[in-house]
């Protein structure tokens, strides 16, 4: 099968090319930023809607009464499971779908769910809301990557992809800022229903704006049952190991970062005495400049070096990770706040740069008709270890820690989970705030240690990612 079709969109010099008489007219450049910019826009609206929660935890706490292992179950389990098992049928479907449609309809459903969260009446109302928001967001990032790898040539996937990823930092900082506001204002519940509102309309106008290129005879319409089984798929992937080292890479950054992403600002509340508006926009501020930066800088640098040597799709991250790490120790312990967030950014923007080269290395290691499965599977299992039990593990390693903070500085006798929750006299709250606050630093910190999984996996990618590549290039042009 042949992946070498004319680029139908503007990241390509040929967009304006002529077409031969009788074939379908490519979409034109002006077309095509406009579709990726939609495609960023609705990106945004997933993160926002899936990580506002994150601003909101300390509220949330606090009104229904629940436990750090709770809260890591909402921002984590109860949000992946169904975003992770959902995700490989419409990755499925997606491969001879509408993918356009599916998209726009994704954005509606998970929109109206963030919106519902706000009516939530106890922990489980608010669990099952996230649950909803998980199955429709489901439908957004395999189906996105499949139609942009048809509207760019295959050279400038890492720059495009990133660019759709620049809804990770967006729509992260905007839930931050907007959360906060809202919540302050006007209460946690009120920060859902905004927030979720607008993307029912944004839905509505993708459904009707969005193209398909494979509609339009731009691509070829894969025919029912011609396209490979998911089990093809899996079996083509079997001896990828290219792909599952960077599958196990992508899924230990994630367990990091959604841990981290989901208790610092938590953190940052408990140990320096913050306030929920000064963290949303300290945060919001210094997320997006790092993420933005970080992640065009991952798709620029990445799609120049990979003309030379596509292990670098590898070596990029493998490096920025490396590097993070110590700036992120420097902020867990760092006295004052602003120095712990000036810290926090340099990270930040290192661990953005993973997005492009990841991705893009993703699309290269499979022919045409199974990108968005290959990256459905991919999603499966960094969602489900990284998203779902990142945030939980930080959760409960904290109550761990909380617990044997407290037994070490309060009076003999006294019981961390009966003492603190009667809300004892001042002393007595003050022992139980330290508590938390330090359980939870050293349960971040902890948890950077299982970065050298990261390094490992992306050193084992670079051993067979180039011979990987070369075979299915060759197998596409075949």
């Amino acid at each position: 099968m042949s992946d070498q079709r004319e680029p139908i969109g503007a990241w390509s010099s040929k967009s304006d090319s002529p077409t031969a008489e009788g074939a379908p007219a490519p979409l034109s450049a002006a077309y095509v930023r406009y579709a990726l910019w939609m495609l960023l826009i609705i990106y945004t609206l997933n993160f926002l809607d899936r990580g506002i929660i994150n601003i909101l935890a300390g509220p949330i706490k606090k009104d229904l009464g629940i436990s750090d292992s709770a809260l890591g179950l909402l921002m984590g389990i109860g949000f992946a499971f169904f975003y992770t098992i959902l995700g490989l049928p419409i990755a499925r479907f997606a491969e001879r779908g509408n993918r356009a449609k599916i998209i726009s309809v994704s954005v509606v459903i998970w929109s109206a769910f963030t919106a519902l969260s706000g009516a939530a009446q106890n922990y489980w109302h608010l669990l099952l809301a996230r649950v909803g928001v998980g199955v429709g967001e489901a439908g957004c990032t395999p189906p996105a990557h499949s139609l942009i790898s048809d509207y760019v040539p295959a050279d400038k996937r890492a720059s495009a992809i990133a660019f759709y990823s620049l809804g990770v930092p967006i729509g992260s900082a905007l839930g931050l800022i907007i959360g906060a506001t809202i919540a302050d204002a006007f209460g946690w519940r009120w920060a859902f229903a905004i927030v979720g509102l607008p993307g029912v309309a944004i839905g509505a106008l993708a459904y009707f704006t969005l193209k398909e290129p494979r509609k339009l005879g731009l691509v070829p319409q894969p025919k029912a049952g011609s396209g490979p089984t998911l089990l093809a798929t899996a079996k083509e992937l079997t001896n990828r190991k290219s792909y599952w080292y960077v599958v196990g890479a992508a899924t230990m950054i994630s367990f990091l970062s959604y841990g981290k992403s989901a208790f610092i600002p938590v953190m940052l509340a408990r140990v320096h005495g913050l306030s929920l508006t000064e963290i949303g926009t300290l945060l919001a501020l210094s997320g997006i400049v790092a993420g933005v930066l970080g992640t065009m800088i991952g798709g620029f640098i990445a799609d120049r070096a990979a003309k030379t040597d596509v292990r670098a799709y590898m070596t990029i991250p493998m490096v920025a990770f490396i590097l993070s790490v110590p700036f992120f120790l420097f902020g867990m312990f760092a006295d004052n706040a602003y120095f712990a967030i000036a810290f926090l950014t340099l990270p930040a923007l290192l661990n953005s740069i993973w997005y492009g080269p990841v991705y893009a290395s993703i699309q290269g290691l499979v022919g045409p008709q199974s990108r968005a499965t290959a990256v459905a599977l991919m999603l499966f299992v960094l969602n489900m270890v990284g998203l779902g039990l990142g945030p939980f593990t930080v959760g409960l390693v904290s109550d761990i820690l909380t617990h044997q903070h407290f037994a070490a500085n309060a009076p003999a006798g006294l019981e961390f989970a009966s003492y603190c929750a009667k809300k004892a006299a001042t002393a007595g709250e003050a022992i139980c705030t330290v508590a938390q606050a330090e359980g939870l630093r050293l349960s971040l910190a902890w948890h950077s240690v299982l970065g050298v999984l990261v390094v490992a996996f992306f050193l084992l990618a670079r051993q067979t990612l180039k011979q990987d590549m070369a075979e299915v290039k060759a197998m596409s042009a075949s």
